[in-house]
């Protein structure tokens, strides 16, 4: 009777693994997929703000802006999350910073200490502006 679209993302493969043990100092950019098991101390973001897929791992911490069409949380992200596309927080994620999403996926047990706002087509087109006009 009632159908439900399911907006996976379409990209499902992880290209690069920051390992557990591992820290980074400094921002990230990537293309593709990436795992994060370790530690970064910086900006994760794709090249030129493609399609991708950060994987962020139960035992995994990121201090710093995450920027990302397609994010999965499973572990702590201090610093403001937005997902022009989907993020799912799984139970143990933890985040500590605004976060903006299209569409959002929330596990019993994820923790958000921020603002949690919605970015329809719109809304996602005046942050890309307004974040071009600082740069």
């Amino acid at each position: 009777m009632f159908e439900q679209k399911k907006t996976r993302p379409t990209q499902k493969r992880l290209d690069s693994l920051i390992g557990a043990g591992t820290r980074v100092d400094g921002d990230i950019v990537f293309s593709g997929g990436l795992r994060v098991d370790g530690i970064v101390h910086g900006k994760v973001s794709t090249v030129d703000n493609q399609p991708g897929t950060l994987v962020i791992s139960e035992h995994a911490k990121i201090e710093g802006e995450v920027r990302v069409s397609h994010v999965v949380i499973n572990g702590a992200v201090t610093g403001p999350v937005s997902a022009s596309d989907h993020l799912e927080l799984q139970a143990k994620a933890q985040v500590h910073g605004d976060v903006v999403y299209r569409t959002l996926e929330m596990h019993v047990g994820a923790i958000v200490q921020g603002k949690l706002m919605h970015a329809g087509q719109e809304t996602a087109d005046v942050l890309e502006l307004k974040r071009a006009a600082v740069e």
